[in-house]
């Protein structure tokens, strides 16, 4: 007992020094945070007229969508390519028919992917799934970005044979190509919980995707456009060939503009500063 009591005895002197006669200070409060900026009478009308906007938008992208999916693939799955090149309404199908049948696989998967991308697409901008059902938006968004994998593959077999010739084969297999680079980034984007970036890659992604659908909105404008320069009659099969020698090329350039302003207004990682992140 007595040799405990000596060892003790420096400790508890050592408690009992300068520090320990200090008064006690409470912690420093953190800083305050700045005050939010009021919202004038004239932001929220702003506010509330960007909102609407954005669903009319959002509605009208998804209605597009849907129509021409069905509008596209539909005819190429209750008929096959050879009776479908025999129609008057022929299509894609005449210049397909009489390829071999990897060309033809590659078509079929072509269409029915970038529909399935086509559908699903706008549902993933969609907020309220987001945010309510996000497991919901995981698993489209896994499904959508594997449809655009076989999609762009399939798109790059077939852009060779393209009715378009030397610009459909560029133009095409371009979109092809940044096609999956923008699926491949918006997935690796994600995977490091790069949210803002995801989110920018995926729009580049739609953007392109969207090219099914602005794709035929160009072909009767063009169509339409050439005929003051009819003299001698307007023979409708020469004006779509004119008219599809530009959609190559026309079909998703713009798309990428808007998508591009658009991520910029938003502020998000605009396609200058985005980092690529190939291999992350």
């Amino acid at each position: 007992m007595t040799t405990a009591s000596r060892h003790d005895a420096p400790a508890q002197h050592a408690s009992d020094g300068p520090a320990a006669s200090l008064p006690h200070r409470p912690p420093l409060a953190p800083p305050a945070a700045p005050p939010a900026a009021p919202v004038t009478a004239a932001a929220a009308p702003r506010a509330a007229k960007a909102s609407i906007g954005t669903r009319i938008a959002w509605t009208w992208v998804l209605l597009s969508s849907l129509g021409i999916a069905a509008f596209a693939l539909v005819p190429y799955l209750t008929a096959s390519l050879r009776d479908l090149a025999d129609s008057p309404t022929a299509g894609l199908a005449a210049g397909y028919a009489a390829q071999p049948w990897p060309i033809q696989l590659a078509f079929y998967a072509h269409i029915v992917a970038g529909g399935l991308a086509l559908v699903l697409g706008p549902l993933q901008f969609w907020r309220g799934l987001r945010v309510r059902w996000p497991r919901v938006h995981r698993w489209i968004g896994r499904v959508g970005l594997v449809a655009i994998g076989v999609g762009g593959v399939a798109g790059l077999v077939i852009a060779p044979v393209n009715d378009a010739g030397l610009v459909g084969l560029f133009g095409f297999g371009a979109l092809a190509v940044l096609w999956l680079t923008t699926g491949w980034l918006g997935y690796r984007a994600i995977r490091r919980r790069d949210v803002a970036s995801h989110r920018a890659w995926m729009m580049r992604s739609f953007a392109l995707t969207y090219a099914a659908v602005t794709l035929r909105v160009w072909l009767p404008l063009l169509i339409l456009a050439q005929l003051p320069f009819a003299a001698t009659g307007f023979e409708i099969d020469a004006a779509f060939a004119n008219a599809y020698a530009a959609v190559p090329f026309l079909c998703w350039l713009p798309n990428l503009v808007v998508a591009e302003w658009l991520i910029a207004r938003r502020g998000l990682p605009t396609f200058w500063r985005a980092p690529l992140a190939l291999g992350a």
